[in-house]
Order: structure tokens, then sequence, then C-alpha cells
């Protein structure tokens, strides 16, 4: 796992580490990492063309220093002062080593044009809001510029904190972070502006507390194998409830996430007109038909049959019959997920969320603004805190869908998905996601493991789908496409 920290708990964890250690040691270790990481892009330090963009903070002289020791190496270092402040030991280091100040208007424009590597050292992790000037000039021509870009510890105008971005922002190409990941760095749209990010060990380790944060590298994702002794039973049955004569699609769709997700069985339960577009495109599938009239939810599930999770309402509709179904399986004992449709009727029906067994929740923003009683803007600028929010209010795992999706149980670190893509916004993809989380529910993953691992093989899926080995460059892919790539996601996973 990559484990990200609150911006204040790794202050903390500095100070700490600092009263022990000689005055400059951190920063220095900070530096070398930071100069051994250039070094490493670079065709040749010697002669190479490299400008600091400095602040008047740490970071600044965390990019001071680590330009002294490129300058010593033969590179030719130029530093650009962004307003008054600068950190004057590291400003001595650098000249000692060969290296030059710079006016920012007067030459920082031609040299950051000119050069082969910058480094960003405008602002650090305390930096909150958008840049102000001569930064957010600064951090507009780097991100322009030709050469490579190295943020120091967080691309400036990130917040390191939530990942926000108000206004300009340095691209980088590569980030080298300090101690521990930031939470910015892993959740949309800071994490688009990080590039390759790189982990420098400077000491923090034992003074850190648990991670806020997490995301899974792929060895972290471990969806339930068959076994020898394995049969449909045992590799979990999943019900499906879902699609209507208006919204057949969601049926297929969210079957076909299910069949393809490695659930033993699927049990799908709905209209006539869906069971037979179920039947027909997935035979694998137990199909019940749900005839108008006075059955309860109760009388329906039983009907269906025994399984060991149930997926709720992709296509359901939210009407009084999509509602007693949606009671009858939250009434059990068994992990249900609810989507789409589900989640509206939720909105009214909160009190159904009043159980002991596990409930994963998948909404996007407007689907969780509308059960939490958020403005839908609010949560899409703070994604973090809202899921965090909406866990602990709602009881439930609640997977928040985006270009980063955030997954949250309460006092659990918040699960941030790697794996998303801009390919996955298109119709039907979502009711894909549930019938694959429901299947690993229905193989015994825990809600919090499912609902992430979900987002994972869901976002590889997509991604494996719109390669060109699989489309042309740059084609559009469909949910149907993410349904036939899920096994080649599970395959990359081993």
């Amino acid at each position: 796992m990559r484990y990200a920290h609150e911006v204040g708990k790794v202050r903390a964890a500095e100070r700490a580490l600092m009263a022990r250690l000689p005055e400059g040691t951190l920063m220095q270790r900070a530096a070398a990492g930071l100069a051994s990481t250039c070094a490493r892009l670079l065709p040749a330090v010697y002669g190479a063309r490299v400008v600091l963009l400095v602040g008047g903070g740490d970071n600044g002289g965390d990019a001071l220093h680590a330009g002294a020791r490129l300058a010593r190496r033969g590179a030719r270092v130029s530093a650009v002062q962004a307003g008054s402040k600068i950190h004057q030991e590291g400003l001595a280091a650098l000249r000692a080593g060969g290296g030059r100040l710079l006016e920012a208007e007067a030459d920082g424009a031609a040299a950051i044009e000119a050069a082969d590597l910058i480094i960003d050292g405008l602002t650090g992790i305390g930096g909150t809001g958008g840049l102000r000037e001569p930064h957010a000039t600064l951090a507009a021509q780097a991100s322009q510029a030709t050469g490579l870009v190295v943020a120091c510890d967080v691309p400036s105008g990130v917040d390191a904190g939530t990942g926000r971005v108000e206004g300009a922002a340095v691209h980088a190409d590569v980030t080298v972070t300090f101690g521990t990941y930031k939470a910015g760095l892993l959740i949309d749209p800071g994490a688009s502006r990080c590039g390759v990010v790189e982990l420098i060990d400077i000491g923090l380790g034992g003074d850190l507390p648990d991670p806020d944060v997490v995301a899974p590298w792929p060895v972290d994702v471990q969806p339930p194998e068959p076994g020898p002794e394995s049969d449909k039973y045992r590799r979990g049955v999943v019900g499906i409830l879902a699609g209507g004569d208006e919204f057949t699609g969601a049926a297929v769709l969210c079957t076909g996430g299910a069949v393809r997700g490695g659930a033993g069985m699927v049990r799908f339960a709905s209209a006539a007109h869906p069971v037979e577009l179920v039947r027909h495109r997935w035979p694998e599938a137990v199909t019940t038909v749900i005839e108008a009239g006075p059955a309860s939810g109760g009388e329906i599930l039983e009907r269906v049959g025994r399984v060991q999770a149930w997926v709720v309402g992709p296509g359901l509709g939210t009407g009084e019959a999509a509602e007693s179904l949606l009671e009858a399986a939250l009434a059990t004992e068994l992990p249900v997920l609810v989507d789409a449709d589900g989640l509206t009727v939720l909105a009214r029906r909160r009190d159904l969320l009043r159980r002991q067994a596990p409930t994963v929740l998948t909404p996007h923003a407007g689907e969780l603004s509308r059960l939490v009683g958020a403005d839908r803007e609010a949560i899409e600028a703070r994604r973090l805190e809202h899921v965090r929010r909406a866990a602990a209010e709602l009881s439930a795992t609640v997977l928040l869908k985006g270009s980063t999706t955030l997954v949250a149980e309460q006092d659990r670190p918040v699960r941030a998905n790697p794996t998303g893509t801009s390919r996955l916004a298109t119709a039907g993809t979502g009711d894909v996601l549930s019938g694959l989380i429901g299947a690993l529910l229905a193989g015994g993953m825990a809600a919090l493991d499912a609902a992430a691992a979900g987002a994972y093989l869901h976002g590889l899926a997509a991604r494996l789908a719109s390669s060109p080995g699989s489309h042309p460059s740059g084609s559009p892919i469909s949910a149907g496409d993410v349904i036939t790539a899920l096994p080649d996601a599970f395959r990359a996973l081993l």
C-alpha cells in the first residue's frame, strides 16, 4: 500500500525527528534524495541546464540544496526566486557549488524555456488556495516548458491534504515526496498534476501515526481465488435485483460484471423483458421473473433462492415495488450493495440502513448529495472530507465514484483507487462495477476490501480495453468493453 498522512501529522513527525537530529539534517536528506532522482532523469548531469523555482519556505531550501549537489557534479544550475524571501543557507550552498540566482521577471522565462530540467520548489505541503504572483506565472511557464519538471514534495498549486487545485498549478513529470505520501498526491485533480511519484525515506516512519489515506499496489488487490475444493456455491452466489422495462441495459451490464467478476453463480430477478435479455446474453445466470402483483419483497427474495450477497438498484426504478425489494434485501443478514435507483430510494428511506450486516453504497457526487443533504459542488470540491462524513453518517462502506474513486468506512483509512480513467465516463460502467463488487462480496471479501478491489479491477479493465491492442488508439470504449476486459484485469494481478 501507499500510505498517506494529513499535513498536520507530517509536520508533527518532522518536528519530533528534527528534535533528535543535528540542525539541517532532515533538509539534507530530502535534498540528497531529490538530487539523486534528478540525476537519474538526466541523460548526463555534467553540462545539463537545471533551473530551480524557489519560494521562501523549506521546499525552496530543499530545491536549493539539491541544486547545489547537481552544480558540484557539473550541471549549470540557476535559481529563480519567487517573492521577497529565500532560504539563505540553501542559497549560500548553491552559490558555493557554482550555481547562480536569477531575477524572476528579468531572466526567469528565458531560463525556464531553455532548461533541461526544472525543479519546482515554489510552495510546500502547507500551501492552500490558489498560487499568487509571481508563483502562478512561474508555475505556468514551467508546465509549458519542454524540459522535465520535478516537483519537490508536492506540485505547487496542489493542496497536499485534499488534492484540490484552485487556479494555476505545476504539471510535474515526476514528484519527489519525502517521508510519506500526502493525500493530495493520490486524489485528483492533484494526482493528475504529479506525474510519477517517488517516495524518499527521510526517517519519519517511527514518528508517523496510522495513515489517513491508502492506495493499493497490484499486490494489495487480492480477489478470492477458487481452491481445489471449490464449487459454484463456495465461490459465492450473488443475487441481483436490477433493471426494468424502462432500463433493460442496466440488468445486462450488472449481470455481466458479476459473471466476469468471478461469482460462482449469479441469480438475477426482474421483470420479464430484462430477464429475457439477461438469459440471452448471460445464459450462465439463473433467472426469476418478478410478476406484477401483490407479492412482497421478502416473498420475491425467497423465490430467487439462496445467495451470499445482494446487489440492488441499477435500473430498478424508484417506486413502491423497488422500495419493497430494497427493504427486503436490507432486512437480511447478508452483505448488500446499493447503487443507482436504490440510492434514490435510500435518500427518502435512510431508516433502512439501520442494520448490522455489511452495506456498500456506490454513489456519484449527485447521488451522495441527496443521501447526506450536501451540495453537489461542495462534494466535488472536497471529496475526501465528504466521503468520510458519509461513511460515518450512513454507517456504511461508501464508494464515491469519480476520476479518483474513494472508498471509506468509519475509523478506517480511506482507500484511493489509482486505476481510474476518463474512459469510464460512459453510460453503464457503474452497473458493471456494481455487479463486480457484488461478486467479490459473495466470494467472502470484507466490504471495504471488495469495494476497493472492485474499483481497482474496474479501472484496470477500462485501461486494458482502451489499449491499442484492444482498440484503435484513442477510440472510445463502452461498458460492454469493460466487461470483456475483466478477465484480463484479473490475470494482470497474477
